[in-house]
């Protein structure tokens, strides 16, 4: 993987083109070799895919007068990916889309009004507790930032990985995971299905794992999502 130095003529890039793929990360710009995975998609992945295609479906039937509105309160965006200097902006139909996409993951998908993006106040994420309730564990966190805004609109999800304690990112799988209830709540339950089939690399007689956490902010009004929050706890299981 190389490192793509900005210049005159280009100042940035991203997506893939040929076998070259952009990769961000700590706000610098990679170029790797493409991916082209030879494995089948998994039942999540294509269930996904199947959202996003009715979102994009979705987006053709919006009248023209509507799809202008849509792009004018993008332009106001910055991009969840660098550059973070007010240089670019999302298109209307990504602002449609991201939308789209999070009221499907609150459960309540349905075609979103053009609403202007308001920005989400801070937030951070810590671990009270955690407990296992049959094959599940329930960890139940706090989100702190919230004290002074309509914390019962805010949803908190993300992706986890659940490894021995002590254990940096490891190559085990992610989930998805949506909080058992509004922020308004806080703290609000995680609750991780079938979590040692999922994480065999944890001990089952462990009583303390590490978790790491890639968490977002969705609107229940908007759908709109926050920028995301990294973080890695120790959880003493109770």
């Amino acid at each position: 993987m190389s490192r793509f130095h900005p210049n005159i003529v280009v100042s940035d890039v991203f997506g893939s083109a040929g076998d070259v793929t952009a990769h961000h990360r700590d706000g610098k710009t990679y170029l790797r070799k493409r991916s082209r995975p030879v494995h089948p998609m998994s039942e999540a992945q294509a269930a996904h895919l199947e959202v996003h295609r009715r979102a994009l479906a979705a987006w053709r039937d919006v009248p023209d007068e509507v799809k202008e509105r849509w792009n004018e309160f993008a332009r106001e965006v910055e991009p969840h990916r660098p550059p973070f200097d007010h240089s670019s902006w999302i298109s209307g139909q990504n602002l449609f889309v991201s939308a789209y996409h999070g009221f499907f993951t609150l459960g309540d998908e349905h075609v979103p009004e053009a609403q202007r993006f308001v920005s989400f106040p801070p937030f951070a994420v810590s671990v009270v507790e955690a407990a296992e309730a049959g094959e599940n564990l329930v960890v139940r966190v706090e989100t702190a930032g919230l004290s002074y805004v309509e914390a019962s609109r805010y949803w908190l999800y993300g992706k986890v990985q659940l490894m021995p304690a002590g254990s940096g990112i490891g190559n085990a799988a992610w989930k998805s995971v949506l909080a058992a209830g509004a922020c308004s709540s806080s703290p609000v339950e995680l609750i991780l299905k079938d979590w040692r089939n999922v994480w065999p690399e944890v001990d089952v007689e462990a009583s303390a794992l590490q978790m790491h956490g890639k968490f977002v902010l969705l609107d229940a009004e908007t759908g709109y999502r926050s920028q995301r929050r990294r973080g890695s706890w120790l959880i003493e299981i109770g």
